[in-house]
């Protein structure tokens, strides 16, 4: 069972505390007042960007890819997951900064910065979420997630996540579709999901009785021409067929 930080992006309001606990999480003191007297400074590993439209933020966060680019590429194997598979972490003792797994991060979730315990304190080693693994082994919620107040990160079971999310969507479209209340005047609770299904069910027939007026059309060509070839536009391939 994979748990994981699950992101609501339609939920983020960028008021950016999942940074401030994300750092102070990741500090020595573990401390608000004390974190950002230390040297080096503590790094948030979730970063807070602003959304595609105004007013709208999304906090971006390492996806733990499995395989993962930025473990493949690493030429040191800094890059390594964790004993249960689900975590991808950096060694900063192995990190020479050479920046390749940034590269290659489909996600740009990968920083750069002087860190505690790496091999060289001038050197800028990567840096990204490692999941806030010591805190989930005690029982815990990652750092971000306990402070997040509007839920737009959650953390659970991946495929429970998935389906709350899938449920989430479900409404918003249904309620989309019509502002009139889904439940009928008889008090059938399903009669939302039966008009949707019944859309459903009719742009299915249309698309299906267009592909098959296209076959006979194509047929009729092609016994007119007299060659017996028909063009399946439908798959891109050429089916010949006999002449009686």
């Amino acid at each position: 069972m994979m748990r994981t930080v699950f992101v609501n992006p339609e939920r983020c309001i960028g008021c950016l505390q999942c940074e401030v606990a994300c750092a102070v999480e990741h500090s020595a003191s573990q401390d608000l007042a004390l974190a950002f007297r230390e040297a080096p400074l503590p790094r948030k590993r979730v970063h807070v960007q602003a959304g595609p439209v105004p007013d709208t933020a999304y906090p971006n966060k390492c996806r733990h890819c499995d395989p993962a680019p930025c473990q493949r590429v690493c030429p040191t194997g800094a890059i390594s997951r964790d004993a249960s598979g689900d975590l991808v972490l950096i060694d900063a003792k192995r990190c020479i900064g050479c920046a390749m797994c940034a590269v290659v991060c489909p996600f740009d979730v990968l920083t750069f910065h002087p860190l505690a315990g790496a091999l060289t304190p001038e050197v800028a080693v990567a840096v990204k979420c490692d999941g806030c693994e010591q805190r989930v082994g005690r029982g815990e919620v990652p750092a971000c997630v306990e402070s997040c107040k509007v839920d737009a990160l959650v953390y659970g079971e991946i495929n429970e996540l998935m389906a709350a999310g899938r449920l989430r969507e479900s409404g918003a479209v249904l309620a989309a579709m019509g502002s009139t209340p889904t439940v009928t005047t008889n008090g059938d609770p399903l009669a939302g999901w039966r008009s949707f299904g019944a859309a459903r069910v009719s742009v299915n027939d249309t698309a299906q009785g267009a592909w098959l007026r296209r076959r006979r059309e194509a047929g009729a060509r092609a016994d007119q021409n007299g060659n017996g070839e028909v063009s399946q536009a439908i798959d891109g391939t050429t089916r010949e067929e006999g002449t009686s």
